[in-house]
């Protein structure tokens, strides 16, 4: 069991434990515990087996939770878990994912109303019993309602960090496998979709069936779904995920990446091209039909370019232009990971953040870095420890007395400012000018209605000091869908600022999405791709971001934090002095 699977079973118990009003001091424990865990570097559960190592040797790790902990380690539960499940059904944990109920609502719910599943909570709503309760009313039916329906679309879809991880386990579950050419996922994760809902691994070579047999017998399978001569399926660990291999011969494999990877759109095109060319294309490869003579099979760039096409990118290949450009050779350079030489939004312990500045310097500079701009939230939102006017001028004085070259990497003080409901900025214009770069977000009151929240947006790309708009559609994913405005009149505007697009790398975010990336492209806008990080972990996400900004078509020069470092700051300081 992972780091992140330890993680959840404690966070998770603190949920029920909260539901439950119990000490509010051990619920704490457990959630401290579990963010130490998640982002501790090496598995708690190999320190466990390591009889000459102590977990208590972790910050933060006292006797009680190590008690815990190898209450896990020997059988995947502990007691205050299983006692909380007895009290409470684990559906409860489900309606936790619901937007605008917490623990004590839940609660209140159980109580009153016998509340235990989805289906009585979406009832009572719509019976509009919820309004009956105290603190509770007809606006929190109506948005618990729309949760509910977003939840319910999202089912059975995983966040592509988590399906990334499986895939990658996979891979390296079968990398020591003798006669393996070739492994790789295909489908709508090697595409980059926002969301997965299953992952497919191809695997290739003389002895590729060995996979299917070792796949079946992995641990981290749940159940077998299916298990042929080519084919096994699976889910995989406590999430379920489904996984499906394949096995094939080598010279099929360039076949059958084009056909697994899809979309299906781009692929009913491509075989609709093959059959007006005299061709037909499959999974296992591009034939001459008057013969069946194989024309092409071993790799993806043969089948495009026998088609009459440059390759395309497996990002592209949504039935979007992509084939029409690829025929015209008109497709963009995409954007490659390493041409990113920074990352633009961050945060540290100064607000909500679990690295300090130096911490967070020290990754950053493990990814090649010459510049990063931490970003701390502004005082409106309270909960994260916000910066207020004074304590935003004292950090970028203190940035600015970072002897050159100390950290590894060029510092520059910036900030995550929050946009009012009316606009304005959380900070005053004479504090947010000491900043070296702001990004503007909004974090409060995202159910205006679409005129309200344009006009909102609107004005605060009239603020002289900003940079970039952080998250540019308040999505997340699985969770919450985007608030609604004029998406191309705010793109429009931020172009003729000269404000950029946020592309934002957390893979509970990927805001903005591909769709509207080449709609604001179009528009004029530059983008940055950060990772929002809140760990030095999160440094890694920025290959989610990079994903997003190929999905949306973009190259390098249209995302500034592609600019060596004396660039990029002569970019953001221009940037201001145009307004």
């Amino acid at each position: 069991m992972d780091n992140i699977h330890v993680a959840k079973l404690l966070d998770e118990t603190a949920d029920l434990m909260e539901i439950a009003a119990e000490d509010g001091f051990r619920i704490r424990s457990y959630r401290n515990a579990s963010k130490t865990i998640e982002g501790y570097p090496e598995s708690v559960m190999s320190i466990l087996e390591d009889k000459s190592r102590k977990v208590t040797d972790i910050p933060g790790i006292g006797k009680g939770i190590a008690a815990i902990l190898g209450e896990i380690a020997e059988r995947g539960s502990f007691e205050r878990r299983d006692d909380m499940l007895q009290k409470y059904p684990p559906t409860a944990l489900e309606m936790l994912k619901i937007q605008g109920l917490g623990p004590k609502s839940i609660a209140l719910l159980i109580e009153h109303f016998r509340v235990s599943t989805i289906d009585d909570l979406e009832r009572i709503c719509r019976e509009q019993k919820l309004r009956d309760l105290p603190r509770m009313g007809a606006k929190l039916e109506e948005k618990i309602l729309k949760s509910i329906a977003i939840y319910r679309r999202s089912a059975g879809r995983f966040l592509i960090d988590f399906a990334t991880q499986t895939a990658e386990e996979v891979q390296t579950l079968f990398s020591t496998l003798p006669g393996i050419s070739s492994i790789s996922p295909a489908g709508s994760l090697r595409r980059g979709k926002d969301t997965i809902g299953d992952v497919d691994i191809l695997v290739a070579g003389p002895e590729a069936v060995q996979a299917l047999d070792t796949f079946a017998k992995w641990s981290k399978v749940d159940e077998l779904l299916a298990k042929g001569e080519n084919k096994a399926s699976a889910r995989v660990g406590v999430e379920g995920i489904q996984v499906d291999v394949r096995a094939l011969p080598t010279e099929s494999f360039g076949a059958a990446m084009q056909y697994f990877t899809g979309s299906k759109e781009h692929n009913v095109s491509l075989r609709t091209r093959a059959v007006k060319m005299g061709y037909t294309l499959n999974e296992y490869s591009l034939s001459r039909e008057s013969d069946n003579q194989i024309i092409a099979s071993l790799t993806e760039e043969e089948i495009y370019n026998a088609l009459g096409l440059a390759f395309i990118p497996p990002e592209l290949r949504e039935n979007t232009g992509e084939i029409e450009a690829a025929e015209q050779n008109k497709l963009p350079t995409l954007l490659e990971q390493a041409a990113i030489k920074g990352d633009l939004h961050m945060h540290t312990r100064e607000s909500d953040g679990r690295g300090t500045l130096e911490e967070m310097a020290a990754a950053a500079v493990q990814m090649g870095y010459e510049y990063i701009v931490i970003t701390d939230h502004s005082k409106a939102l309270a909960m994260a420890n916000g910066l207020d006017e004074k304590r935003a001028i004292d950090f970028a004085k203190m940035v600015a007395g970072i002897p050159d070259n100390e950290l590894g990497l060029k510092v520059f003080s910036g900030l995550e400012c929050d946009i009012m409901k009316d606009g304005s900025m959380d900070l005053d214009n004479e504090a947010l000018a000491q900043l070296d770069f702001v990004v503007a977000s909004v974090h409060s009151h995202m159910n205006l209605d679409e005129h309200a929240m344009t006009d909102r947006l609107l004005a605060a790309l009239e603020n002289p000091y900003i940079h970039t708009i952080g998250h540019p559609t308040g999505r997340v994913l699985l969770h919450r869908d985007a608030y609604a405005y004029a998406f191309e009149k705010i793109a429009a505007k931020a172009a003729e600022k000269g404000v950029f697009m946020e592309i934002n790398a957390s893979p509970e975010r990927l805001d903005l999405h591909a769709s509207l990336i080449r709609s604001a492209k179009a528009r004029g806008c530059k983008f940055t791709i950060s990772t929002d990080a809140h760990h030095p972990k999160h440094f890694l996400n920025m290959r989610y971001g990079i994903k997003m900004a190929r999905r949306g078509w973009l190259e390098t020069d249209d995302v500034i934090n592609t600019l060596p470092l004396a660039q990029f700051e002569f970019t953001i300081r221009q940037a201001r002095a145009k307004r």
